[in-house]
């Protein structure tokens, strides 16, 4: 579901960052794929855990492709490779470093509990949201000069 969800809401993108800014698009979509997540620990029907998903995959298609374009407004042409080479580390490092304490963080700090997980991944994707705010986009086309 949040696969498909992601495909269709990636081609509305532009449109909606073209009218709200990117950043506000952003933190629109983490905030909603936040809320996704933070939802499953709530969910008792199997079948509504496609309603979460359909945050998540929001998230998830703003995640693929809106950094980058916030990035790729304040890089040097000449250097662009280089420096979405590094961008890349701080996305993937953290990813290594979760998958390597996220099963001792669930044993230790959730009793177990793996879903306290996925509430703790929402609450982390809604604070990314709000500090999206913060980022200097210099190439926003919905800000005049």
């Amino acid at each position: 579901m949040y696969n498909g969800v992601s495909a269709l809401v990636a081609l509305s993108l532009p449109f909606i960052a073209r009218s709200l800014s990117r950043k506000v698009t952003h933190m629109v979509c983490l905030i909603l794929g936040g809320l996704g997540l933070i939802s499953i620990y709530f969910i008792q029907d199997p079948n509504m855990l496609l309603v979460s998903m359909v945050g998540v995959g929001i998230a998830w298609a703003s995640i693929l492709s809106i950094p980058y374009s916030i990035l790729a407004g304040a890089l040097p042409a000449k250097r662009m490779g280089y420096y979405m080479g590094v961008f890349n580390f701080f996305i993937v490092i953290p990813q290594i470093v979760a998958g390597s304490i996220l099963d001792y963080v669930t044993d230790n700090f959730f009793g177990g509990e793996a879903v306290l997980a996925l509430v703790l991944g929402g609450c982390a994707m809604i604070v990314g949201g709000l500090l999206t705010l913060m980022v200097r986009d210099v190439d926003d086309p919905t800000v005049a000069d």
